[in-house]
C-alpha cells in the first residue's frame, strides 16, 4: 500500500465565501470548485492542487457560537507553511489574533481562530 495522505477536510462554516476569501489571503490558496451540496447547502473547495478544505454551509442555517465550539468534534486544522513569520503577519493583517506560540523540535507553531471560532494551527519545519 502506498502512503496515505489527507486529501481534504470538510468543515461547516457560517459563510463559505468569507472563509474562502480568508484562506486565500492567509495561505495563497485558490478556489478549486464551488457549488451546491448536500441538503440544499453550498460548498467551496479552497486549497492547492494536492489538498483542500471544503467549506460547507447548510441551506437556511442559523448557526450560533455553540455550533462552532472547540472540540465538537474538530480541535483544529493544521496548516504547514514555509514562512511562519509571514503567515503570522497575514493573520494579524486579517484582524485575527495569533496565540499559543511554540518552538519545538522540529519546528515552530502558532494558532488562531477564524471568524466562526474554528481553530487553525500554523506550523513551519523550516
Amino acid at each position: 500500500m502506498s502512503i496515505a495522505k489527507i486529501e481534504h477536510v470538510n468543515v461547516t462554516v457560517s459563510d463559505p465565501e468569507r472563509a474562502a476569501k480568508l484562506m486565500g489571503a492567509l495561505f495563497d490558496w485558490r478556489v478549486r470548485w464551488r457549488g451546491p451540496a448536500a441538503n440544499g447547502g453550498h460548498t467551496i473547495h479552497v486549497g492547492s492542487d494536492d489538498h483542500y478544505i471544503a467549506l460547507y454551509t447548510a441551506a437556511g442555517a442559523a448557526y450560533t457560537a455553540a455550533d462552532f465550539a472547540k472540540g465538537r468534534p474538530l480541535n483544529h486544522i493544521g496548516v504547514e507553511v514555509e514562512d511562519i513569520d509571514g503567515a503570522e503577519a497575514r493573520v494579524v493583517a486579517a484582524g485575527l489574533e495569533p496565540f499559543s506560540h511554540g518552538d519545538y523540535e522540529p519546528g515552530r507553531r502558532f494558532y488562531f481562530l477564524d471568524p466562526d471560532g474554528i481553530e487553525y494551527e500554523v506550523v513551519s519545519y523550516q
